[in-house]
């Protein structure tokens, strides 16, 4: 019985991070360092878990960006459109945007109408260098 309250206690921290931080995309080993920091260390195994349930109910998304990192969760709650919009991924600090642009709106209506393909935003990346990192100077 312990074990499962445990286990509910551990899920709850878990969630109260997506949700505090639901607008980004949020890696395994960020939640390990946060519950740590906070004094409530999670393995990894567990959060993985936890993970895969959480998007196995529709609570989280799991995005895998691009071949050398790992998955990203974001929780969803009301947010279930980030697969309508395109993202914009740092190379020098790793942030990544959320972009809703009607321009690039336009490429997703243009590349179907023309060229017959419907493009998955979810995994649609540009990548390059944000503004803070100096993206301006290019």
């Amino acid at each position: 019985m312990k074990k499962s309250n445990y286990n509910t206690k551990q899920k709850e921290l878990l969630l109260t991070y997506l949700k505090e931080y639901g607008d980004n995309h949020i890696t395994v080993q960020e939640i390990s360092a946060y519950l740590t920091n906070k004094g409530n260390p999670m393995g990894v195994s567990t959060i993985y878990r936890h993970l895969d349930r959480l998007v196995e109910q529709g609570i989280v998304r799991k995005y895998i960006l691009d071949g050398r990192s790992g998955a990203c969760y974001q929780y969803l709650n009301d947010k279930k459109t980030c697969n309508s919009h395109f993202h914009l991924k740092c190379v020098t600090c790793g942030t990544l945007f959320h972009v809703d642009c009607s321009f690039l709106s336009e490429i997703d209506k243009h590349i179907m109408e023309h060229h017959r393909f419907s493009i998955d935003n979810s995994k649609t990346v540009f990548y390059g260098v944000c503004e803070n990192c100096g993206g301006d100077n290019q």
